[in-house]
Parts: structure tokens; sequence; C-alpha cells
């Protein structure tokens, strides 16, 4: 039951942040990227805050591993990642953005293999990855002109894909003391820290730009509440239960609801090659978790040959 449960946490973390897409289209019609998003994890903090001190759970970090986890990960999975991404797409187009953020399954594993020995890069991974990669190109179908022409850009969205695949390893390595809610606080504070900074020194970023239309607020309220407060609440918890590698199949996962959400609400077309796309994908999750899916096959039928009907 634990394993169907993480499943259905996976695909709804998958669901919530590919809807996220949708709606960061949406409040970008009105606002700034850079102040938008910061925004976004100013009220993400204030709610976790809010509850936290509610459940009078302990607030302040105290070991090193608490210091450590909320730096690294409020400062690159919240504020770097972000900070990064929403820049370099004023360079690249959302379809090159979202084949570079492809990358991180695979920058990923190299990384961990480096600072945790726990984890191991199996040639099923590694096929898995490299179909997840190939639907994901398939899918933003780029233009390769546009990668040329957008060094820029096209650097900067590597810099948020690292900077997650650092995070992602760094923090699954720690052990924080702070309770569970307390530690996200922190995170969602440190990000929008970091996020405010970034609008201070980015050009092109200013809240004088924003107009605060009500669809905007919309976006801004699902982003911070849902996608924020409770799509990063879940990440954490499979991080954990997953670890950074399996982690980081979410990037194949997400443009399907991304593709989906984008077509039920703002009416765009899904392509032929989207569907294509989620061919692979689904190919990639298959030999990645093919060992696994044969051993438990092994184990239904020794137990079906042992609780089957019997001739004797």
């Amino acid at each position: 039951m634990s394993r169907y449960r993480t499943t259905g946490r996976f695909l709804l973390l998958c669901a919530v942040w590919g809807t996220a897409f949708m709606a960061t289209d949406v409040g970008l019609a009105d606002l700034p990227a850079v102040p938008f998003a910061a925004v976004r994890f100013d009220i993400a903090a204030a709610l976790l805050f809010a509850a936290v001190f509610v459940s009078d759970a302990d607030v302040y970090p105290r070991t090193m591993d608490d210091f450590v986890y909320v730096l690294v990960g409020g400062t690159l999975t919240i504020g770097a990642h972000h900070a990064f991404l929403f820049t370099g797409q004023q360079y690249v187009t959302g379809g090159v953005a979202a084949v570079l953020l492809g990358l991180v399954p695979v920058v990923t594993p190299a990384l961990t293999r480096l600072v945790a020995t726990d984890e191991q890069l199996t040639a099923a991974t590694a096929v898995g990855v490299m179909l997840g990669f190939a639907g994901v190109v398939i899918i933003a179908n780029p233009d390769p002109t546009n990668i040329a022409d957008s060094v820029l850009g096209v650097s900067l969205v590597l810099a948020s894909a690292f900077a997650f695949a650092v995070a992602a390893v760094v923090t699954h390595s720690r052990s924080p003391s702070l309770p569970f809610l307390s530690t996200q606080a922190w995170l969602m504070a440190t990000g929008a820290v970091v996020l405010h900074v970034a609008v201070l020194v980015l050009p092109g970023q200013s809240f004088a730009a924003a107009t605060w239309t009500p669809s905007a607020l919309g976006a801004l309220t699902y982003l911070s509440v849902v996608a924020g407060v409770g799509g990063f609440l879940l990440y954490f918890r499979l991080l954990d239960d997953l670890g950074p590698i399996e982690m980081s199949f979410i990037e194949y996962v997400i443009p399907v609801f991304a593709a989906l959400a984008g077509w039920l609400v703002l009416g765009q077309e899904i392509t032929p090659a989207t569907v294509v796309g989620f061919a692979f994908i689904l190919s990639g999750f298959l030999a990645s978790k093919w060992r696994a899916l044969r051993l438990r096959s092994v184990v239904v039928t020794t137990i079906s040959s042992f609780t089957g009907p019997r001739d004797d």
C-alpha cells in the first residue's frame, strides 16, 4: 500500500506543478517574472510560518544540518532556480527552457555519485533518463537556431537546472532536527529573500511594472498556496522517500500535465509530437523501473504458487 501511496503522491505533485505552468502564463501577462516569483514565495513563507506558530512547533534552526538544509534548499531550490529560470525565459522560448530543464535527471545522478554512496546509477536508469529526455525534446520541439542565437538565455536556464539538481543532492544527504513544517517555512523565506535581491540586481525586473489584475491575483494565489506551499511540502517528503535520482524524473511527467492544463484552460493545442513525446516518457519510466517491475512480478508469481489451488 505504501508503494501505491508514494506513486499517487508523485503523480499529484506532477499535476500540481504541471498546472502551475498554465497559472504562470496567466500571471506573466500582467506581472514581471522575478517580482512575480518573489511575491509568490513571500505569501508561501508567511502561510507556513503561521502554521508553525499555530502548531507550537520548534521554529529555530539549531544544528549544522538545519542550517545547511535551509540555506542550500532555500537559496538553490527556491531562489536561484526560479530567478535563473524566469530571467532565462526572457531570452529563449518556453519550449527551449523545458528541454534544458529536462537535463536535471541527467545531471542529478552524476552529482549524487559524487556525494552519496548509497545512490547508484544503473544501466537501466541511464536508458530511462535518455528516453525521458528524448520525450521532453520531442514535446518541446525546439528550434535549434533559437538556442544558437540565445546563449545568455540558455546559460541562465542551464544554471537553473544545475541549481535544482545540486539542491536535491545536498538536502537529501542532510537530516535536519527541525520539524518538517518549520524547515519548509525557512526554505520559502530564504528563497523569497534571494528572489527579492534578484529583483534589485537583474535588469528589467521591477515591482513598478506589475499590474494587479484579478487574473494575476488568481494565478498568484494558486502558485503561492497550491504549487508553493502544497507542492514543495510534497516534493521534500517524496525526496526523502525516493532519493534525488528517482525524484528527478518528475521533470519528465510535469510536461504531461502542463500540456493538458494548457489545452483545457488556455486552448493550447496538443500536437502529434506531444503524443509521441509522452510515449518516450512512459518508455523511460518502464526502462528505469524494469528491474523492480520484474522482481515484483517474480514475487507475485511465487506467492501465487504457494497460495493458489493445489491438486495434491
